[in-house]
């Protein structure tokens, strides 16, 4: 019999990914208020988790959505500002200059940077995608291989990691 992890730890293992997905998705200015309300839905249904759930992608499910209560809220809501005058820093990961890609993700249409983002910064298989996004695998796959190649048209050398061209 397995015991589940203490929340505090599931928050450790999972909350880097979460966060990554998150930026990718919302672009950085968004990204931690979507982490933050992730773990704080997680947190009050994490005791009544199957002990067998895949909780990586329960907690991707739980940033799809909040990702898109943001996204909602910012079309009712709309900024004064289009861009932020402050320089992109890479999307906060350490070490890295590659806000030319992170730009071309954030152009592509939803269902695609998605995709991308789910599968390819959180790991996600395209099955447990087409739960998350309300399709079927062949779909998620498709959207996938669709914002990869648009990625590539705008973005030479754009290949995600774990793919080669």
């Amino acid at each position: 019999m397995t015991v589940k992890p203490p929340f505090e730890s599931v928050v450790t293992e999972h909350g880097p990914t979460v966060l990554r997905v998150c930026r990718v998705v919302l672009g950085a200015h968004d990204a931690e208020d979507a982490w933050s309300e992730t773990f704080l839905a997680a947190m009050r249904v994490y005791p009544d988790l199957p002990e067998t759930a895949n909780v990586e992608a329960w907690l991707v499910t739980i940033a799809h959505r909040k990702a898109i209560d943001v996204i909602r809220a910012a079309k009712r809501n709309p900024l004064p500002m289009h861009q932020m005058p402050e320089e992109p820093t890479g999307n906060g990961v350490a070490g890295t200059d590659d806000t030319g890609i992170w730009a071309a993700v954030s152009e592509l249409p939803d269902k695609q940077r998605q995709a991308v983002a789910y599968h390819y910064v959180a790991g996600l298989p395209y099955a447990e995608i087409a739960q998350i996004l309300g399709g079927t695998t062949d779909a998620a796959r498709r959207a996938a291989a669709d914002g990869v190649k648009n990625l590539r048209k705008t973005y030479p050398g754009a290949t995600p990691k774990g793919e080669t061209r």
